[in-house]
């Protein structure tokens, strides 16, 4: 598992604490793409937004299953470390999806115009033209992978090193690995017969918030997040469905989804008037706001429990499928990103509750 801190040396302190830094502003500039860019799609477009149900946030819930390219698709994989020689023949990255401007050139994507003005300061996250490269990768099928460049021995920074980075891992082999992790595998999937394989295979999807019938880009998302499990560095992925409409992130501190919600004004009022809300609630939170209702993004925080961690004793125990492996820990309203000093809000609204303010 991860290096605590205490077990880091003082130069890996820094580059820890850089990668955890740059990692909030990732969050939120990811937020505002997936959530409130696809938003603004949808609006331009005259069609209405498909707002995710409540129910569609439990654990272990099936989302409704309806693609829509209005919605802002990616995986991005962002690694503490470079990545170790052992898993780079599962993570597919190459000379010929490297970022340079050879590769960029031989893209046709809207917006920038690689050949003319792609500059190699525009792949670290230092330079203030960052986003603007990652903006313009964001369509290209497949991951970004974002690491910490060791090229340059003594300069601590990390690297939007590739894109269209494949993930060929099997299904198989990540719920192995996460079976022998929690102890319900002792040496091979399949010693227990195809109907537990079967079983911790749908675990697996269960673990990281998504139920065993999705595909495409979650399937990827996770498979990603199991096998960087296998380093002791931090990564983080983060995935955006347009089936799901929400912005998935999975790290060392666990599963967390954010998504558009509703809120009426009889919501927004009880938010402002209540103690545990803001009474500059409309101003400092919503995305948009009609005379009916306003927008606000949502956070879902997800644990694990006594079944999806390692037992206390390390000894090989039976596995239960009609346990659930995740409860939410948190619901949030997020504050909009420029308001830096703004505080998130406790709003427990996906198991109805008299005061969701509480």
């Amino acid at each position: 598992m991860w290096l605590h801190k205490n077990e880091l040396s003082q130069d890996e302190k820094r580059v820890r604490s850089l990668y955890k830094a740059l990692r909030d502003e990732l969050d939120q500039y990811l937020i505002e793409f997936a959530l409130v860019d696809s938003y603004e799609n949808f609006r331009k477009s005259g069609q209405p937004y498909p707002f995710v149900e409540k129910r569609e946030l439990k654990p272990r819930a099936k989302v409704m299953e309806v693609e829509n390219s209005l919605m802002n698709s990616f995986i991005v994989i962002f690694f503490e470390g470079a990545i170790p020689p052992k898993l780079q023949k599962y993570i597919r990255y190459f000379s010929s999806n490297k970022v340079t401007k050879e590769n960029l050139g031989e893209l046709k994507l809207t917006g920038l115009n690689f050949a003319d003005r792609f500059q190699k300061q525009m792949k670290y996250f230092e330079s203030n033209r960052f986003y603007n490269l990652f903006r313009s990768l964001m369509p290209v099928d497949y991951a970004l992978l974002i690491k910490r460049d060791t090229s340059v021995k003594h300069k601590n920074r990390f690297i939007l090193s590739h894109f269209h980075v494949r993930v060929d891992w099997l299904i198989d082999s990540a719920a192995e690995s996460l079976g022998k992790e929690l102890r319900y595998v002792s040496k091979d999937l399949y010693e227990k017969g195809e109907n537990f394989s079967q079983i911790m295979g749908e675990k697996l999807f269960e673990y990281y918030s998504f139920h065993h019938s999705v595909s495409g880009r979650r399937t990827a998302a996770m498979l990603a997040a199991q096998l960087l499990r296998q380093s002791n560095l931090y990564s983080t992925v983060f995935v955006s469905s347009s089936e799901s409409r929400t912005l998935t992130r999975i790290s060392e501190d666990g599963v967390s989804k954010a998504c558009l919600i509703q809120l009426d004004n009889n919501a927004i009022e009880q938010i402002e008037k209540h103690p545990n809300g803001n009474p500059n609630f409309s101003k400092h939170f919503l995305v948009h706001r009609t005379k009916d209702y306003g927008l606000a993004r949502f956070k879902v925080v997800y644990q694990t429990n006594e079944h999806s961690t390692p037992p206390p004793d390390g000894k090989l125990r039976e596995l239960k499928p009609d346990v659930q492996w995740l409860r939410i820990r948190n619901q949030l309203l997020l504050p909009n990103f420029t308001d830096t000093k703004v505080r998130p809000i406790r709003y427990q609204i996906i198991y109805d509750q008299q005061d969701p303010l509480s």
